[in-house]
């Protein structure tokens, strides 16, 4: 199956991190691949401690927030995120594979969309695809099995609240 999470909401990530430590302790094996996020978070400290040889982690990103049309380290940093990805996956197929802000990478104009909808159709029919990110359109919706949209109510980052280590990160 086919899994998006999305929305302005908060909880994407944590939702997908819960769902990788749900199938490491059911003996599957998990890539968590991070797009676009670089520093330091509790749930891939997690993670790595929880699935040893059973979990592979992917990131590469320099911490800053794309503005406007993004440059080419950026562009580079994520197609060469996803081409690991993409050879990672053929060389030990994952039960699980988590594509965290991959949403948002083809929003900012990253990655192509259409590079992330060849791979769904063409993926080991056998893995679990999770992906997180705001502003998911209607075409990865459709490629999608199971849809959860994250709605905001009201946020502490409304008020200037930053973001905290341990809730956040």
């Amino acid at each position: 199956m086919t899994q998006l999470y999305t929305g302005d909401g908060k909880g994407k990530t944590t939702a997908a991190a819960g769902l990788a430590l749900r199938a490491l302790g059911n003996g599957f094996g998990v890539l968590f691949v991070q797009f676009m996020k670089g520093r330091p978070s509790g749930e891939v400290d997690m993670l790595a401690r929880c699935g040893g040889e059973r979990i592979r982690i992917l990131r590469e990103w320099n911490e800053h927030f794309v503005v406007g049309e993004p440059n080419e380290r950026e562009v580079g940093m994520v197609r060469s995120l996803w081409e690991r990805t993409v050879r990672r996956v053929a060389e030990d197929t994952p039960d699980l594979l988590v594509l965290d802000e991959v949403v948002v990478a083809i929003v900012c104009g990253l990655l192509e969309e259409e590079r992330l909808l060849r791979f769904l159709r063409e993926r080991p029919a056998s893995m679990e695809v999770v992906m997180t990110g705001r502003g998911a359109s209607q075409r990865l919706i459709e490629a999608s099995d199971l849809v959860t949209r994250m709605q905001k109510v009201k946020h502490y980052y409304d008020r200037g609240q930053r973001a905290r280590r341990g809730i956040e990160y």
